[in-house]
């Protein structure tokens, strides 16, 4: 087991090197860092500008293998991913920000996950029955609600609960109150501020799970090896759980590897309706200030979790499969 999760890690880790690179390449070629400064007042000279650029590794009149070199013996020698355009130093941005969009996205990504196969579950082994289409009902029109509309219709709900209780009971913006202090007085702030955006993409997210859950287990409801374990004298719930949703649970949780990087930097919706300052927000403000070394950081930690996700579930495939476990 160690030898194929090392054999994956390896390979993993030459995809993150290579998409990492290839990824600096083209971000010099497309973004342009001096236009931070071509709207500064008074104005200044292509040379002030450059001048400007140097000291952040950005000046385009550097050769790009030279700019290319100090960028990656910076990271190598001292983990560093490099400034901003105006200053500002990529790793203390991206280490906050997976901070603030991790509290947001495990979270719901386990609620998802928990609710979106019980569903599954529960509506295969009820095919056509009330049960079933109230739930397809419902899960077909959260898969199509805009994470937008999602996030305004929980915070509408919020206020209008706020109000009839006549205190705030459920923040609707910010990751903490400003007056938090102390250890579990941010902790408990924290949390709570959580409550709102964890439900608005729980909300948004659940149901691809629930319907590839359900559309995954029917297939195998009444396949020979369900059929058999019922012959064997097991209840039909008995040989759903222990081998129909053994096997179909598989795809789900490769669904649910892969998904992940998406969320941690496409939540950006939720975290500005939020106030969240997360990975999504930073991603889109890279692009919009022409950071050439902070979308870098983005796509590397983007691939990052996506060989994490990989791995895991890999590992989730292995443990629930004996054939691949066997070979």
């Amino acid at each position: 087991m160690l030898r194929y999760i090392a054999r994956k890690a390896v390979g993993w880790f030459l995809m993150i090197v290579v998409a990492t690179n290839l990824t600096y390449f083209l971000a010099n070629a497309f973004l342009k860092p001096a236009s931070n400064y071509t709207a500064l007042r008074p104005p200044r000279t292509p040379a002030e500008i450059n001048h400007s650029l140097s000291l952040y590794n950005l000046n385009p009149n550097k050769p790009i293998m030279d700019r290319w070199w100090d960028w990656i013996t910076g990271i190598v020698a001292h983990w560093d991913w490099g400034q901003s355009p105006t200053g500002g130093s990529v790793n203390g941005q991206v280490s906050y920000r997976i901070i603030v969009s991790g509290e947001l996205v495990i979270a719901s990504t386990i609620l998802s996950v928990v609710i979106g196969i019980g569903l599954g579950v529960y509506t295969a082994s009820r095919q056509y029955k009330a049960g079933d289409r109230v739930w397809q009902g419902i899960s077909v029109i959260s898969f199509n609600t805009p994470s937008a509309v999602a996030s305004l219709g929980v915070v509408a709900l919020a206020i209008a609960l706020n109000q009839r209780l006549g205190s705030t009971l459920l923040p609707v913006a910010g990751a903490q109150s400003p007056d938090s202090s102390g250890f579990l007085d941010v902790l408990g702030s924290r949390a709570v501020h959580a409550i709102l955006p964890t439900i608005s993409l729980t909300f948004i997210s659940y149901a691809s799970y629930h319907l590839l859950q359900r559309s995954l287990l029917l297939d195998n409801i009444n396949s020979d090896y369900v059929r058999t374990a019922r012959s064997k004298g097991l209840t039909r719930k008995q040989a759903i759980y222990r081998h129909g949703l053994r096997t179909s649970i598989i795809p789900v949780a490769t669904q649910v590897a892969f998904a992940m990087p998406a969320l941690f930097t496409g939540a950006v919706i939720t975290e500005t309706v939020f106030a969240w300052h997360g990975m999504g927000e930073y991603f889109t403000k890279t692009i919009s200030t022409n950071d050439v070394h902070g979308v870098v950081a983005v796509a590397a930690f983007g691939a990052l979790m996506t060989a994490v996700g990989a791995i895991l579930s890999d590992l989730v495939i292995v443990a629930l499969d004996p054939r691949i476990r066997v070979s």
